[in-house]
């Protein structure tokens, strides 16, 4: 038996192809443009992306010979809006999440709907990231565009209604719209109302691992299957990953560190406090059935280390390329064990949650001559991973329980980086052997609307596996929590002058 996850993300997308054990057969990906026509924002042509996702699925089904296929599930970016005409074809760019046009809409929402009363229904902050404002732009600015279009679609439910014929998205992903009532588990009546949005123009919400029906036989035999594939509803790309890596029960955690840096924390039901409100941080459907995930948000994450690399570090570089070794390994090879006494504020394309403040800067304080750029690559870690502890520790004065953190991506990559984040949070550090952990949790929802498997948690406690785990070592731990209640200083210190800037 074999199953198909198909990960969709903003820049690129990749198939991934397992058996029902959950060995890697094949995987292919394609990569793709964001187009910025004015400032603030990000669009995208959707057709585009399923033109080059049908290519990266012929070239993993040729790789992997194999062309029975059981089922297909999809693990997509979110928030993104796309207009379609009434044969799911768009009808202008994707507006994408990274989009930030919407700060006129986020306004508009706050006086007649309440910021802490749409968080209460929907578990979303207000941000321009949400589909709800994108929505309110397209009909204020765009609206022969909003009386043509038949329905509005994500991702998800833009390729199932590609590959089925039918408009279907994924309880998870239509929970990140800031549409969606969370408690109620629909669509809100009361803010497709404020909006005047009928919600037949909004595709049906289906858990995540349901069966919606097989696909088009013509792109199956396109895509050189020998029958149709069931097409399975999916979920939010951060979800399946924490499904890929075992967040199954309350209690166990994901930090996922690539481009961004973002935390899901597992929750048996969906907390919606003033703490999770007052630090931004979104709750939503997992797609695990009857678990939650609350969601923060570091978008500079990796990025900070690759602006260090390209602009600080050419020689660095240079001579690691010829001793073969990663440049950031290169860079901190001789990296002391102890704190730096520098403190970086990684606020490079400004703050994410808590505090979402677009205008702020990135600071670095205590250099001396004798500061190395080694140093400077540590105390960048170590600023990131401060704001990850700034993030967990709201979570659990927000009663959200968290006994393990679950590494993945670029930063699980290196045991420095690993073990700072046990030293500077104080939670043990599992680090899985899966590395395409979206696309595992992808498959495992393919697997469960074909009747492969009963449960996620029981396909997940045979199939994972993992590499190390890293423990918090008591001398630095204390050291770290010292040099903490520093960090905690710098934002409101500095950010008065980074926003004259």
């Amino acid at each position: 038996m074999h199953l198909i996850g198909l990960d969709i993300g903003t820049t690129g997308c990749k198939a991934v192809l397992f058996d029902q054990n959950g060995t890697l057969l094949a995987k292919a990906s394609q990569e793709y443009t964001v187009d910025f026509p004015h400032p603030n924002w990000a669009e995208q042509n959707i057709e585009t992306v399923w033109t080059l996702a049908q290519v990266a699925l012929r070239e993993a089904i040729i790789q992997s010979g194999k062309i029975d296929i059981a089922a297909l599930s999809l693990s997509v970016h979110g928030e993104a809006v796309t207009p379609v005409d009434e044969n799911g074809h768009a009808i202008r760019a994707s507006i994408l999440g990274m989009d930030t046009r919407t700060d006129e809409q986020n306004i508009w929402l706050c006086q007649h709907l309440g910021a802490e009363h749409l968080f209460d229904i929907t578990g979303m902050p207000v941000h321009t990231i949400n589909t709800l404002p994108k929505l309110l732009w397209l009909k204020q600015y765009e609206p022969d565009m909003w009386k043509r279009a038949t329905r509005f679609l994500l991702v998800e439910d833009f390729f199932i209604q590609k590959m089925t014929g039918q408009a279907v998205i994924s309880q998870c992903l239509a929970s990140r719209t800031q549409l969606y009532d969370l408690c109620r588990g629909d669509w809100s009546d009361e803010i497709l109302v404020a909006i005047e949005l009928d919600r037949s123009r909004l595709s049906v919400v289906k858990p995540s691992g349901t069966a919606v029906m097989p696909m088009d036989p013509e792109l199956a035999t396109s895509l050189g299957l020998a029958h149709p594939p069931l097409i399975v509803s999916g979920g939010h790309d951060q979800a399946c990953g924490a499904l890929g890596v075992g967040l199954t029960r309350p209690g166990l955690a994901m930090v996922s560190t690539g481009t961004a840096e973002v935390v899901e924390v597992a929750l048996p039901s969906p907390t919606l406090n003033h703490f999770l409100f007052g630090g931004n941080i979104s709750v939503y459907h997992h797609v695990v059935p009857g678990l939650y995930l609350a969601m923060t948000l570091n978008q500079s994450g990796g990025m900070c280390l690759r602006w260090f690399r390209d602009n600080l570090c050419e020689m660095d570089v240079s001579r690691a390329n010829e001793t073969s070794l990663d440049a950031y390994d290169f860079l901190l090879r001789n990296a002391s064990s102890n704190p730096t006494n520098l403190l970086v504020l990684p606020h490079f394309s400004g703050s994410g949650t808590p505090t979402f403040d677009t205008a702020s800067k990135a600071a670095i304080l205590g250099l001396t001559f004798s500061t190395t750029r080694t140093d400077l690559a540590k105390a960048i870690l170590e600023g990131l991973t401060y704001e990850l502890r700034v993030n967990l520790d709201l979570l659990k004065a927000g009663g959200v329980q968290i006994d393990e953190l679950r590494a993945i991506g670029g930063g699980a990559k290196s045991a420095l980086w690993l073990q700072l984040k046990a030293d500077i949070t104080g939670i043990p550090v599992a680090v899985p052997e899966i590395t395409e952990a979206a696309g595992l949790g992808a498959a495992i929802l393919a697997g469960m609307g074909a009747g492969v498997f009963n449960s996620p948690s029981e396909v997940v406690g045979q199939i994972l596996h993992f590499r190390k785990i890293y423990r918090p070592n008591p001398k630095f731990q204390q050291e770290y929590d010292q040099r903490f209640g520093l960090y905690r200083k710098v934002y409101p210190a500095v950010s008065p002058i980074t926003h004259e800037l």
